[in-house]
């Protein structure tokens, strides 16, 4: 590895072959974050789509108290596969109970009914799911529902990885969101990302969740990567 040299590139996301994505105002910035809090029409809604499925790891807080969607991207990433992300910002599905866990499985569904073909059918546990915000406040799911880029006329799913990091920003002053080139063997890869997160207080993250027995620290954040290179579930995962 220490004889790659990378490249920028421009999409972030959408820069690896494949993949897709597009960020839209669902209203959920306004209505997740209080009575009284308007905030505008300001992208809040995310989706990253890949054209097939796709290898999948990740990393999940280690904190005993975590959202919804925590729990439920923690089970599916063991199935090694997904087809996309969905996020949402304005709203953590945090400290939800059981109404935040039928949220996040109820996004997870909605998401991969919209994405579904008669050719092509996406499940479910295909989705990851995730949200930021306002932590003890239930999701506007129906408003998410009706506004979801998945509802939209095409192109909302486009090469729009820019509105997708605008949409997952919270107390963020800019979006973040970066892309890379490189020679893989006699290949060219791509590897892209977006992220979001500030001002968290010695957080811990780990493949399951669990904390690990010698416990590093990283700050706490989404950022969600996407590549065109050929990797294997289990090399992609974190020990």
């Amino acid at each position: 590895m220490k004889n790659i040299s990378f490249k920028s590139v421009e999409g972030s996301v959408t820069a690896p072959q494949g993949f897709q994505a597009a960020g839209v105002f669902c209203d959920i910035k306004r209505l997740g974050t209080g009575k009284g809090s308007d905030k505008g029409q300001k992208r809040d809604l995310a989706l990253i789509v890949s054209d097939a499925p796709a290898a999948v790891a990740g990393a999940f807080t280690t904190n005993q108290v975590c959202a919804a969607p925590v729990k439920w991207c923690a089970a599916q990433v063991k199935r090694g596969r997904a087809r996309a992300v969905v996020v949402n910002s304005g709203n953590a599905n945090a400290c939800t109970g059981r109404q935040g866990l039928r949220d996040a499985e109820a996004m997870a569904e909605y998401t991969a009914a919209a994405l579904s073909s008669s050719a092509h059918k996406i499940a479910a546990g295909d989705v990851l799911v995730a949200s930021t915000g306002r932590i003890g406040v239930a999701l506007p799911w129906p408003t998410s529902r009706r506004n979801s880029p998945g509802r939209r006329p095409a192109p909302s799913l486009s090469d729009n990885a820019h509105h997708a990091a605008e949409a997952i920003m919270t107390s963020d002053t800019r979006s973040k969101e970066i892309a890379v080139e490189f020679q893989l063997g006699d290949k060219i890869a791509r590897l892209g990302g977006i992220c979001k997160g500030a001002g968290m207080i010695q957080p811990g993250m780990s493949p399951t969740g669990q904390r690990p027995a010698l416990r590093s620290l990283h700050a706490t954040m989404l950022c969600f990567l996407t590549t065109d290179a050929a990797l294997d579930p289990k090399t992609l995962q974190p020990r």
